[in-house]
């Protein structure tokens, strides 16, 4: 590498993957190596978008912190679930996707050489963004069980010291279906309160559970309420994968940061796209919208886990991914990966570098191919395995 930046950040293995199989061209390939999905986007969203293109407003870099009405949206939608009131116009602004919002957040609260507290295994996207900031990863590791994937809220708030700037977490998380919940929340609020550390919380898949709980929100926390960086996206939830819209909402001092940063970083977000994820978010079925893709989904996992039950799967509680542990076969994940594009005709994304105990594992994407096409995976495992 040419800069030191990049000498602890690898690629991610996804585009590796997802390359070899658009090169493939087999109409066959089951492609469970990316986040897609087949589930269409919310109706009224691709019908405001379209309008948009013949707007000259929406053909333009303002306003920089995105327009108005998304703003309102997004702040009027975190807001619901965290039981309080932001205002769109000092708390929120408005980002080119998740992940863009995550990599502001952290230029904006992390120092160099400061640490950012994480749970493993986590999408290598978030643990680059740490090292691209000039922070330092450190993992608290997830325990997989018969039940999913747990990790204790103690560990969690041990972890957090004088060199912690934030702790960045997801719920669920990418790619383990990881949940977080109030006890969590309970063990961090008082740490987090002593360092001054942030709480920053990536939300894109917060209304995907499988449990049919209600989404324990940071911010709801009474402690947690002013440590809280919210980030939001209209990709998973919404399905609006190619719009790149996101936002980030935080108390007004912090935010501000934030919103320098994005106007050294990413100006601005999709023109074209903002009003119709704005319209995704207000509508008043939108609750509903998103459990009936939740159902989807659901219904594809346990449809794998099901056909697959005597492989070492680990059953998510939300999100779109699960993780085999290939250990447990004797393979690393790259073998594994590669005995399954080539025998089985399955596209799976090694998680080398997905943190520390990545190295284990292979990601199953089941958002993206309906249950006509997953009918024999059984004979395509064995075919691999």
């Amino acid at each position: 590498m040419s800069v030191s930046r990049l000498r602890e950040i690898p690629g991610i293995g996804v585009d590796i993957i997802g390359d070899a199989a658009d090169a493939a061209a087999d109409p066959e390939l089951l492609r469970l190596e990316n986040l897609d999905t087949d589930v269409r986007p919310p109706s009224r969203a691709v019908e405001v978008t379209r309008a948009a293109l013949d707007q000259d407003s929406a053909n333009s870099y303002l306003p920089f912190q995105g327009h108005r009405g998304l703003r309102a949206a997004a702040a009027a939608h975190v807001g619901r679930i965290a039981g309080r009131t932001y205002d769109p116009d000092t708390e929120c602004v408005s980002v080119a996707g998740g992940l863009n919002g995550v990599l502001n957040a952290l230029l904006a609260t992390v120092e160099p050489g400061a640490e950012v507290v994480i749970c493993d295994p986590i999408y290598a996207g978030l643990v680059n963004r740490i090292r691209l900031a000039g922070g330092v990863p450190r993992f608290v590791a997830a325990t997989a069980g018969p039940h999913g994937w747990r990790v204790d809220p103690q560990r969690l708030a041990e972890a957090v010291g004088p060199r912690t700037a934030a702790v960045l977490a997801m719920g669920p998380a990418m790619p383990t279906g990881l949940v977080l919940g109030t006890e969590h929340w309970d063990a961090l609020a008082p740490v987090l309160e002593r360092t001054g550390a942030w709480l920053l919380y990536d939300a894109a898949m917060e209304r995907i559970r499988f449990d049919e709980l209600p989404v324990p929100h940071p911010a709801a926390h009474p402690g947690l309420a002013e440590r809280t960086i919210t980030i939001g996206s209209a990709s998973k939830e919404l399905r609006l994968i190619g719009w790149r819209v996101g936002w980030v909402l935080a108390p007004r001092e912090i935010l501000a940061d934030i919103r320098l940063v994005g106007m050294a970083n990413v100006v601005c977000q999709v023109g074209i796209a903002q009003a119709g994820v704005a319209a995704a978010l207000d509508a008043p079925d939108a609750d509903q919208d998103v459990a009936r893709a939740t159902e989807i989904w659901h219904g594809r996992c346990a449809h794998i886990l099901d056909q697959l039950g005597d492989y070492p799967l680990v059953a998510p509680d939300g999100g779109w991914s699960l993780l085999l542990d290939t250990a447990q076969l004797g393979l690393d994940p790259e073998t594994a990966s590669a005995r399954l594009f080539e025998r089985g005709r399955i596209a799976a994304t090694p998680m080398r570098g997905w943190g520390p105990s990545g190295d284990r594992y292979l990601r199953f994407v089941f958002a993206n191919e309906p249950l006509d096409r997953l009918g024999d995976l059984r004979s395509r495992f064995a075919a691999a395995f």
